[in-house]
């Protein structure tokens, strides 16, 4: 049988559901084939819990970022320095999860935007990509990243990509990259399967976005890392590609997005 590399390229270690049994989840990612993982800050009132995890952890990092759900009641959601100053952890190889979030009433929209084009000048700053949460809201957040192209260039993803095909199109006109969760494995997701077999394959990533959204044949379970190895699989089939191949090719495209994780790699 030949191995596989996968990386979780987005989850979050931190959450109960999770990090009550972290020692469970580590091993079980390891024996899914899953070799690294990168848990995901959503407040920097909680940016350390993360970072412990990477620090206590070989193959796992970590992201400063503040979700547009939190944009309200974050006191430095919009504060630069703030911000960089929490990403500043030899471990802490991105920024976000940021972005806009139309389809829960968690958060101004104005303040969303604020707070996630303060995330992106610094991931801009550091020289760091940046995480994107974007859902109901494939118009704004298009304009949003385009405008701020214009300002300076900058890295990201979009994450648990499950928008509309322009808004995948003009990301990756931007040359971001799209990552795809388990939603991709849903029954009812043949529209987002035709949007993943679009994407050209230096540009994948995969993700659970665990402890939410479990691929088949899990879902309705609590998700966690070994479980990417589902959405991978079903990322294989839609482009027609053995699980090994896509394996490497989303893992190079992970490591080449975030590049401080591909120098701890070596």
């Amino acid at each position: 049988m030949t191995e596989i590399s996968i990386i979780d390229s987005h989850a979050h270690l931190d959450y109960p559901q999770l990090a009550n049994d972290l020692p469970g989840v580590v091993a079980r990612a390891r024996d899914a084939g899953v070799s690294h993982v990168i848990t995901i800050g959503v407040k920097l009132s909680t940016a350390d819990a993360p970072k412990k995890i990477a620090e206590a952890h070989e193959n796992i990092w970590c992201s400063v970022g503040i979700h547009p759900h939190n944009a309200d009641s974050e006191p430095d959601a919009c504060n630069i320095d703030a911000i960089r100053t929490a990403a500043d952890h030899p471990k802490c190889v991105a920024i976000g999860e940021a972005g806009l979030d139309y389809f829960y009433d968690h958060g101004h929209p104005d303040r969303q935007a604020a707070s996630f084009r303060a995330q992106i000048a610094v991931a801009r700053q550091l020289g760091l990509p940046i995480i994107v949460h974007a859902r109901d809201a494939d118009d704004d957040m298009a304009a949003i990243l385009e405008d701020e192209m214009k300002i300076g260039a900058f890295s990201g993803v979009l994450h648990c990509f499950s928008s509309g095909a322009d808004l995948a199109k003009r990301a990756l006109a931007i040359g971001f990259y799209i990552s795809f969760s388990g939603i991709l494995t849903f029954n009812k997701s043949e529209e987002l399967r035709a949007i993943a077999a679009s994407v050209p394959r230096d540009r994948l990533l995969v993700e659970t976005d665990s402890p939410y959204l479990a691929p088949m044949p899990h879902r309705g379970k609590s998700n966690e890392p070994a479980f990417t190895a589902h959405t991978l699989a079903k990322l294989a089939d839609v482009h027609g590609l053995p699980v090994p191949e896509m394996a490497a090719i989303t893992s190079a495209n992970t490591a080449r997005l975030f590049t401080k994780m591909r120098l701890s790699c070596g």
